[in-house]
């Protein structure tokens, strides 16, 4: 395992803070942690990657012990030794840490934009739609192709469910491989996204069409998804009236989207380690239907989609490029080892009886 494997995550996440910061003190605005107003993000990620590291030396343990000959103290003691070594806990906190840091400063580059600039482009974007879909608006489309009763509840789950699934890859880059140079490559690609993500937030303002165009979305029964609509609007409303007053973020921003972003670098990044085939068909399953998720609950517009896809595979390219990993698959497929061979001394000492 390597030293330098989140240099360039370091890089971005520095340049990330260090331009989240530029804005803050130009504008007069406070930094924020972005989920301060329930369990901040600080404390819900390491809870996260503690629980993953607990599973993934219990789930060892209990197979170990149950093929006998090992006590369960040693076999503890060989599980934890031999999967969270120095180098291994150095490599899942510096990867945790440069990950937080572009997130935090993601969190508030998205948060300042409306105070940087009133112009809001969601009248070109939706008139791209329309050229795109031949005269209609997509969101409605879907609408009248799917209905609006179990496909709304549908695509609602798919949308909750994205907000775990970062945390849920993290935990996996981070604690259950250990070929850190694949997990490198992935957090510092999720990094860039935001960092790209960022930037195209500031060229092309946007609210998304389920804010500039509610009329499109009044015939959707009401779903946790309008839940969190409604809180976001209620959250810009409260940091454009006085962002001292308040400890949220603001975080509507559509263009470009990047659920369909980070989907778009799982997927790429499961086809080049060569992930097992249910894994990489699962991945391509649900970045599909998020891409129809987003757009049916009005989100983003299809060109927000677009624009996603474009930003989740020039982070891959651009993380590949900086962790030395070649853009193509690997010639042996993945693997997942359940068991670890516990040495021969361990396993004696282990056994009970008189020792010579």
């Amino acid at each position: 395992m390597g030293r330098g494997e989140f240099r360039a995550a370091a890089v971005v996440a520095a340049v990330m803070a260090m331009l989240a910061a530029l804005v803050a003190w130009t504008h007069h605005l406070p930094l924020r942690d972005p989920d301060g107003a329930s369990l901040p993000t600080w404390f819900r990620l390491p809870v996260i990657v503690a629980s993953a590291v607990a599973l993934d030396v219990a789930t060892r343990w209990v197979l170990l012990v149950r093929r006998g000959g090992t006590a369960p103290g040693a076999a503890f003691r060989a599980v934890l030794v031999e999967r969270w070594n120095r180098d291994q806990i150095r490599f899942t906190v510096s990867g945790l840490v440069t990950w937080y840091v572009a997130y935090v400063a993601f969190r508030n580059l998205k948060s300042y934009v409306p105070f940087v600039t009133d112009r809001l482009a969601d009248p070109q974007l939706a008139r791209l739609d329309r050229l795109l879909w031949l005269g209609h608006d997509p969101a409605v489309l879907l609408h009248e192709t799917l209905g609006t009763t179990w496909a709304n509840w549908v695509m609602a789950a798919v949308y909750l469910i994205w907000i775990g699934l970062v945390p849920a890859t993290l935990a996996i880059a981070l604690v259950w491989t250990r070929r850190s140079t694949a997990g490198a490559w992935y957090v510092t690609a999720i990094s860039l996204n935001w960092c790209l993500g960022a930037a195209l937030y500031y060229a092309v303002p946007s609210l998304g069409p389920t804010y500039s165009y509610p009329g499109w979305f009044s015939s959707l029964p009401h779903t946790p998804n309008t839940a969190v609509r409604d809180v976001l609007l209620t959250d810009r409303i409260e940091v454009l009236s006085g962002p001292w007053d308040t400890h949220t973020v603001q975080t509507i921003a559509a263009f470009a989207s990047l659920h369909v972003a980070v989907m778009v670098t799982v997927c790429l990044i499961a086809e080049a380690m060569r992930l097992p085939a249910l894994v990489r068909v699962a991945a391509w399953t649900f970045l599909a239907l998020t891409i129809v998720a987003t757009i049916y609950l009005g989100w983003h517009f299809f060109v927000d989609v677009i624009a996603g896809v474009g930003v989740g595979v020039a982070a891959v390219a651009l993380a590949g490029r900086a962790t030395g990993n070649p853009l193509r698959r690997r010639d042996e497929p993945w693997t997942f080892r359940p068991v670890l061979e516990v040495p021969a001394t361990s396993r004696a000492d282990a056994l009970p009886g008189p020792r010579g």
